[in-house]
């Protein structure tokens, strides 16, 4: 590849975890859970008690903005309780790491996890989790409006209602409960439709308060271009967790409350005799070359997809857009770099073309805690050896290319 990409000024690079992924000493329904490589968040990163360190780091590669979620269950011990201070202050002080470190942040309110009485609840299948949604979500922009105003409320609902009610990937491990999963969706939307309003109406700490969702995004489409039955999977799979979840969030009235778009962008996934021709479904590495498929740890990759969702985005809705996760798990950091740079590209493309895209967010800043997979998929542009007690930081090759782009706003072009 060649040529300059020059994005603006004042665009946001940045790197991103989630609270359950990296903090560790969480207490919600993940806390005992151990994962097929037979790791557990219980300790997980310790970013709970290495914060600052970890802004220090993201000072040396040179981010100007942080995606960080806020956990839940530490912050309300019941509904409608008030904050626990003692951990609203330690969220407080990790804000204020940022903003002497000239770290933009981007809180995310709910990233796949709960407190654990509302999982006693039901869950989100209880309406009664939107006011206690709602609730906190106004308790928190009160005592944060002055440090904050990008929020995220809902990470991925497409991901979190699928593989916890259709896919058993996520507690309560619940398959093909196609019920469920609307019924979370619309409870879901419903939550960051009210959310919203608070946030907009209360979050003004001098800086207008901007809010949206993080859709994940992934292109469903039939392997063999003659297999009907997969192009017929394909575009039910489109539009359960693409279709489906965008109107409820996005369509109608629901249009306004949000300011932003957040898309959450790694690849597709390709149907094959009703297979999801990806790592994730158990397809082997040797299977994926010799179908001649571009795969990391977990996703087929297509670059030029999220040039065209962009676009779609763009023309749909005309809302700002961020990139609010995107990144390659592998250990070969050489992919990583080319999957980087050609995205990079796509979206310079995208934005040529008149896409108001605002940041982007690399996923993630650690090798840490991925779900049901554990320690074992390497997305960090800082490597943990998670052997070591004391879970040592180091930069990766990624990392330092990554810090070529953020400290020169522009990306460092390879042949």
């Amino acid at each position: 590849m060649s040529g300059d990409l020059k994005f603006p000024e004042n665009f946001l690079w940045g790197t991103a975890t989630s609270p359950t992924q990296v903090e560790g000493h969480v207490v919600n329904e993940w806390t005992d859970y151990v994962a097929t490589d037979g790791g557990h968040c219980r300790v997980a990163c310790n970013h709970y008690h290495r914060y600052a360190e970890d802004v220090n780091w993201m000072a040396q590669l040179g981010v100007n903005a942080y995606r960080m979620g806020i956990e839940w269950s530490r912050l309300q011990s019941a509904p409608f309780a008030s904050l626990n201070q003692t951990e609203l202050a330690r969220y407080v002080h990790l804000l204020d790491c940022l903003k002497a470190a000239n770290i933009t942040p981007m809180v995310v309110l709910h990233h796949f996890s709960n407190p654990p009485w509302i999982t006693a609840a039901g869950g989100w299948l209880n309406p009664a989790a939107i006011p206690a949604f709602v609730d906190y979500v106004a308790k928190l922009v009160s005592a944060l409006k002055e440090r904050v105003y990008l929020w995220n409320t809902f990470n991925e609902p497409d991901t979190y209602a699928s593989l916890t009610y259709l896919l058993g990937g996520f507690p309560p491990f619940h398959k093909w409960h196609f019920g469920s999963y609307r019924k979370v969706i619309r409870h879901m939307a419903e939550a960051h439709a009210q959310a919203s309003r608070v946030i907009r109406r209360e979050g003004n700490g001098g800086k207008t308060p901007e809010v949206g969702i993080a859709k994940n995004w992934t292109s469903f489409g039939a392997f063999q271009k003659f297999a009907l039955w997969d192009h017929l999977l394909a575009e039910i799979s489109h539009h359960a967790f693409n279709r489906f979840v965008l109107d409820e969030f996005l369509g109608g009235r629901r249009h306004e409350d949000s300011t932003f778009i957040g898309v959450n962008y790694y690849g597709r996934a390709r149907l094959n005799h009703f297979q999801a021709l990806v790592p994730t479904n158990g397809v082997s590495k040797k299977r994926l070359k010799q179908l001649g498929i571009i795969c990391d740890d977990m996703f087929e990759r297509h670059p030029t997809g999220f040039g065209k969702i962009l676009k779609k985005f763009h023309k749909r809705y005309g809302l700002p857009i961020y990139i609010t996760e995107h990144g390659a798990a592998s250990n070969d950091e050489d992919f990583r770099i080319r999957d980087l740079t050609q995205h990079l590209h796509e979206l310079q493309g995208a934005m040529n073309d008149g896409v108001d895209v605002r940041g982007f967010f690399y996923w993630s800043l650690l090798d840490n805690f991925e779900w049901q997979f554990g320690f074992s998929k390497k997305f960090g542009l800082l490597s943990v050896d998670f052997n070591d007690e004391n879970l040592p930081r180091k930069m990766t090759r990624v990392g330092e290319f990554y810090r070529g782009i953020c400290q020169t706003r522009r990306p460092v072009i390879t042949d």
